[in-house]
């Protein structure tokens, strides 16, 4: 498994709030998929309401 930092912004009421998150992941396109999975079930979110911004390999 590879490691990954994705960075980027959600939304948290009116404002955006920037995350850095770290995640194992066997490709940079399903770390992208558990970023917005793992979001969405935390915090309640939709894809739309959450940009990533860069997926970098750590």
């Amino acid at each position: 498994m590879k490691t990954f930092q994705v960075k980027g912004t959600f939304r948290a009421g009116i404002a955006w709030e920037k995350f850095a998150k770290t995640i194992e992941s066997q490709n940079e396109k399903n770390a992208l998929d558990k970023a917005y999975s793992l979001f969405g079930s935390q915090h309640g979110l939709k894809r739309n309401m959450i940009k990533i911004e860069s997926i970098t390999e750590a």
